[in-house]
């Protein structure tokens, strides 16, 4: 891999201090959000390459501890000497992993958008509701279940909060200085967030006075495709997906191609399906990672059950995931 273009481009601005003095908007930091993924590696690429200005001051990895392998030796390969003009913060709010075994034993947990499957038995009596004089709902009578009923739903996500947004915030306001202070009224953060064109529904501002959101892909009307094309050109490796092993958002494609070729995480995530099934606070029925609320190991995951299949990543609406 040639790195002469990165060296030619960036060389005189490596060694400008880590803390900028606040530009014209006031702006003293400028932080890449780095998922390791396709999207977040191309634009600290491009930014090493003087294409997106200014330079960022750093990027920050939020550690899940459930990443695939393949991402933790590209986030290495990011690190490593003359790849990146800046530096990379690894930071961490726990094992989600760990998190959701003790939270199926009862324990607090951050919530994942996991699937939940209600069986109904036949013969079951449910209340029936109306509205009463005040507009309430009130039970008016009962009905009895003919034949069996199965709901699946979706749990209400917290994992991205918990996990990425809050330790990423938190190591921003230690790198302003402003860490158990009181928030500047104005912004002086810029986090720079990997979301491509073809993802633009993901796109969020911040609700922080301190700090504003970029989309430097999006400025650029660059697709994901277009960065896999600007990665190859430049010879650079291409990202794997960054996302944890057992995200529920995976399509049928992506569990395929990890039950096929890489089988560790495969059984490590069917071993936390199996692990997860009962025991959270607060949740009836069963929870699964696969959308069609059954065992992983016993979903179908083939090409034909792909057909129709919904993208489930624009619920992923912060854009920390995935990228």
């Amino acid at each position: 891999m040639s790195l002469l273009p990165y060296r030619a481009v960036v060389g005189a601005e490596a060694a400008r201090p880590f803390l900028s003095a606040p530009d014209e908007h006031g702006i003293r930091l400028r932080v890449l959000s780095l998922g390791a993924g396709v999207q977040s590696t191309t634009l600290a690429l491009m930014a090493a390459h003087g294409e997106v200005r200014p330079m960022p001051d750093c990027a920050i990895f939020a550690e899940t501890g459930w990443e695939p392998k393949a991402v933790y030796e590209h986030l290495d390969w990011l690190r490593s000497p003359n790849v990146l003009p800046f530096p990379i913060h690894i930071v961490s709010a726990g094992n989600i992993r760990d998190d959701l075994v003790a939270g199926a034993q009862g324990a607090r947990w951050a919530s994942i958008p996991a699937f939940t499957r209600t069986v109904t038995p036949a013969g079951t009596e449910l209340p029936v509701y109306d509205e009463d004089e005040d507009g309430e709902l009130s039970v008016v009578g009962t009905r009895i279940v003919v034949t069996e009923r199965v709901g699946v739903g979706m749990i209400r996500r917290q994992c991205t909060s918990d996990y990425k947004i809050v330790p990423i915030r938190r190591k921003v306001r230690e790198l302003l200085g402003i860490a158990g202070k009181r928030s500047p009224k104005v912004a002086v953060a810029e986090q720079w967030v990997g979301i491509s064109f073809d993802e633009a529904i993901r796109m969020k501002p911040s609700f922080e006075d301190w700090q504003v959101n970029r989309w430097p892909l999006i400025e650029r009307g660059m697709s994901r495709q277009d960065c896999l094309r600007w990665l190859e050109r430049h010879d650079y490796p291409t990202p794997p997906k960054s996302a944890c092993i057992g995200c529920p958002f995976h399509s049928d494609a992506v569990w395929r191609r990890m039950r096929d070729s890489d089988p560790e995480a495969w059984a490590d995530a069917v071993d936390l399906d199996r692990t997860i099934r009962t025991g959270f606070r607060g949740l009836r029925g069963e929870v699964y990672l696969h959308r069609s609320a059954v065992p992983l190991d016993q979903a179908d995951l083939s090409i034909d059950a792909d057909h129709g299949q919904l993208d489930l990543w624009p619920n992923e609406c912060e854009g920390l995931c995935g990228v």
